[in-house]
């Protein structure tokens, strides 16, 4: 189902000029602190009424200012999770889930209840009163509880921020899961890389009110250039690859795309199965002949396709591996002293190590670089 979103709305200082459009299922909208993601996601929601614009779902148009229509943020079918699970201290969890379902009409409910705590993993908890539970618990509860009122569309704003990383372990194989299994488009608010990475089919990124760029997750992750500073470190490349065979004998998972194959730490998934691997530029070194005698396992061959800007420091390369892509960030002297250049053939090499067992899901089809 297609989100259209084209609006314009002044917020003191900030002038929100957002424009994208996504069919992906779960679409990030990233970037900094006031950059303008809640406000837009709160538009969205019907929570504020913009100056101007268009909002679209699938066929439904929730607004468009010129034609005069505003549908209140009660009659959109949109579910929201925030950042803390708000959940109602004096119901248990069994209550706290069916709150919203009361709201929506009989003949469009199509969320079933039990499907929706097995795939949550909280049917132990059902008698359990909020005080009673862990943080990623009760955002576990708290995306029940929006998922139960069928929405048409769900929303997420930051549910991960105030958990620990313990927290945000547990809860990450759920929210997998709910992007995977459910029909239903999702908009998640995140200023985490990371985060944006495992989870988006699509990126937004906002900066100061604007869209900054738009586009499949594996397209934009390759933009150093978009990201915060504090975030740079984390970007490279998503590649989706498939389990080929696991070594038990060294605890290894084989992973194959059209880049060729790399070794991962022992990943829970059977074989065949696809997996989205994040491999971060700082992670990727660069050989201009075939290494041997090396500890690194996984060598890629490739072709520098792409020189970004050279600066005193660093420069970033971006490599075509037989249609798959790699970007490495190198110092600017092993960019001279290799004497590298826009066509060269190169081999790119990464550290199995790189990829961190922390960042693993077990039964989750997804791999991360650490």
């Amino acid at each position: 189902m297609t989100l259209l979103v084209d609006i314009n709305h002044r917020l003191g200082a900030l002038n929100l000029d957002a424009k994208f459009e996504s069919a992906g299922h779960l679409t990030a909208l990233f970037g900094p602190s006031g950059s303008g993601k809640t406000s837009l996601i709160n538009i969205i929601a019907g929570l504020i009424r913009p100056d101007a614009g268009r909002i679209v779902i699938g066929q439904r148009t929730l607004v468009d200012t010129e034609r005069g229509i505003f549908v209140p943020a009660h009659k959109r079918r949109v579910g929201f999770v925030f950042q803390d699970a708000r959940l109602f201290p004096h119901l248990n969890v069994s209550s706290n889930l069916l709150y919203g379902r009361w709201f929506t009409p009989g003949r469009e409910r199509y969320a079933d209840f039990g499907h929706v705590v097995d795939m949550l993993g909280i049917g132990h908890l059902l008698e359990r009163r909020p005080a009673h539970l862990s943080g990623g618990e009760k955002q576990r509860v708290a995306i029940g509880r929006a998922l139960l009122a069928s929405p048409k569309l769900l929303l997420m704003d930051e549910p991960l921020a105030s958990l620990d990383d313990a927290r945000k372990a547990e809860i990450m194989p759920f929210l997998e899961r709910l992007r995977d299994e459910t029909r239903i488009p999702i908009v998640y608010v995140s200023h985490s890389i990371a985060e944006v990475a495992r989870l988006a089919t699509d990126i937004v990124v906002m900066a100061e009110g604007k869209v900054a760029a738009a586009g499949p997750t594996s397209a934009i992750m390759q933009r150093l250039d978009l990201l915060p500073p504090e975030e740079v470190g984390e970007g490279g490349a998503v590649l989706d690859m498939k389990v080929l065979c696991h070594d038990e004998a060294f605890g290894m998972t084989v992973l194959g795309a059209a880049a060729g194959e790399i070794r991962v730490p022992r990943v829970a998934v059977p074989e065949g199965v696809m997996v989205r691997v994040r491999v971060r530029a700082r992670d990727v070194m660069i050989a201009t002949e075939l290494p041997r005698g090396l500890s690194a396992l996984n060598i890629l061959p490739g072709r520098i396709a792409e020189i970004g800007e050279v600066n005193d420091a660093q420069v970033d390369l971006r490599l075509d591996c037989h249609g798959d892509v790699l970007v490495s960030r190198i110092t600017r002297q092993s960019f001279e002293t290799l004497e590298l250049a826009l066509g060269r053939e190169v081999f790119a090499v990464i550290k199995t190590v790189a990829f961190d067992r922390a960042n693993l899901s077990p039964g989750a089809p997804l791999v991360l670089t650490s």
